[in-house]
Formats: structure tokens, C-alpha cells, sequence
């Protein structure tokens, strides 16, 4: 008799401990990946939606609009009252339409600006109230008013035009972070080439990191904001001809695409 009542105790326990398995690994987190621009993130496999409630996709962009030889040029960090014009003024010579990524503070300060990127034709991007490069680490709460603020920003500066993308400040998105665009409309945008014209390592070192090979349908991170971008100005002279002979056709940043 207790031989039978031992051996059904522990038949009984054995679904009972499967269960706390399965229960536990259910609550582990999943994985943590870095992205192609070093911004973070987790794996969307099982995890979260591949889009939001919009239909804006959750996923950052990378790729150019397009079938083809498509690229999409985007500038970050402005607007500055030196240097976006200039930057204006090479992309209008060399018929570009850019997608110019604007801290909120900035918009603010400078709303005739603002105005005149959208009068020329380019998509408007958030990049936050003001460009923290640790909000990834900061509460949920904080990194909406972040997205949400500096995009209300950029709204009072041009009422009516559309802010179309989110770019985290130094690429460091959240599934989060991501969500919160996606649910405002905006596509996370991160890049795909980057030559570094912030940091400024002269024009042949910008040139050659541009013109080095290029993946398909590339996204090409430049700035007006954030220092002295004479550096960006000429390398734009150069690149976007460059481009042009090569037989890219510019475009934005893909919205829809996963």
C-alpha cells in the first residue's frame, strides 16, 4: 500500500515540476540583439507585434524607398540658423529631397527653419525634446515624453505638416521607445551608412566612407546641428553628384516596409 501511494505521489508530481519549468523559462527575457547603427533592441520573434496599432511597422528602417538604386539622405540634429541653410541650399542645387531628423528644442528656437525644410519638400523626423543619448536606460515615462514632446515641437513650428519618422538619439531605441512612434504615426529610422561627419574626421575620410560600397537601397546619416558641419556641407557638394552619375535616384526612408 505505501509503495502504491509513494508512486502515485510522484506521478502526480511530475506534470506539477514540468509545469514550474515551463512556467519559469515563459518568464525569462528574451534575448537582447544589436542593430546594424549600434541602436538596441529585442528579438521580435515571439516577443511583440511586427506592427503597431497604426500600422506603422515596429521594426527601425534602414531601407530606402523604392525597387532599385535608391537611396534616402537624412540630416540630424538641427536645425541650426548656420548651417541648415547651407545644407538647404546644396540639397535644392542637386534636387534632393532629405528627411532632416529635428530636436525638439531646437524647432522650437528656430520655427523659420522648420518652415523651410517643410517648404522645400523634405520629410520631417523627431528626435527627441533634446537629443538624450541615455533615454534607452531612462523610465518608460520619460521616454514617451521624450518622442511625444519633441514631436509636438516640430508640429508647432509647421501646423499641418506630418512628422513621418522617429529617430532615436544616438540610435538607442527600446521596444518601447518604438511602440510609442509607431502608435504617434511615426516610423522608428535608423540608418544604414554612417560616415561619421559629426565627429569630424575630414572631408577625404567622409568622402571615402561614402563612396566605399554602398548595401542596397541605403539610408546615409549626415548632421546640421550639433557642432561645426562645414565638413558635412562639402562632403554633400561631392557626394550627392557622386550619387547622381552613379545612377542613384533619391528618395525617403521606407515607411511601410517591415
Amino acid at each position: 500500500m505505501g509503495i502504491t501511494t509513494s508512486s502515485a505521489r510522484r506521478r502526480r508530481a511530475v506534470p506539477a515540476v514540468a509545469g514550474a519549468v515551463l512556467a519559469l523559462l515563459a518568464t525569462m527575457a528574451t534575448p537582447a540583439f544589436a542593430t546594424a547603427d549600434g541602436s538596441a533592441g529585442r528579438s521580435a520573434v515571439g516577443s511583440e507585434p511586427a506592427h503597431g496599432a497604426t500600422g506603422i511597422p515596429l521594426g527601425i528602417s534602414r531601407l530606402a524607398q523604392g525597387p532599385g538604386r535608391d537611396v534616402a539622405i537624412t540630416i540630424d540634429d538641427g536645425p541650426d540658423p548656420r548651417w541648415t541653410p547651407q545644407v538647404l541650399k546644396v540639397l535644392r542645387q542637386n534636387h534632393v529631397k532629405a528627411t532632416f531628423c529635428m530636436i525638439g528644442t531646437r524647432a522650437q528656437k528656430y520655427p523659420d527653419l522648420v518652415r523651410a525644410i517643410a517648404a522645400d519638400g523634405h520629410q520631417l523626423c523627431d528626435h527627441s525634446v533634446d537629443h538624450d543619448v541615455t533615454m534607452d536606460h531612462k523610465p518608460v515615462a520619460y521616454q514617451r515624453q521624450q518622442i511625444l514632446d519633441g514631436k509636438a515641437m516640430i508640429e508647432k513650428a509647421v501646423p499641418g505638416v506630418a512628422v513621418t519618422y522617429y529617430r532615436a538619439p544616438g540610435g538607442a531605441f527600446t521596444p518601447d521607445s518604438r511602440a510609442i512612434a509607431a502608435a504617434s504615426g511615426m516610423r522608428p529610422l535608423g540608418w544604414s551608412v554612417d560616415p561619421k561627419d559629426w565627429s569630424r574626421p575630414g572631408l577625404p575620410a567622409i568622402v571615402a566612407a561614402l563612396e566605399g560600397k554602398l548595401p542596397s537601397q541605403p539610408t546615409v546619416l549626415f548632421h546640421d546641428g550639433g557642432g561645426d558641419r562645414s565638413e558635412t556641407v562639402a562632403a554633400l557638394k561631392e557626394y550627392l553628384p557622386w550619387l547622381a552619375a552613379k545612377g542613384y535616384a533619391f528618395t525617403f526612408p521606407a515607411r511601410t516596409a517591415p
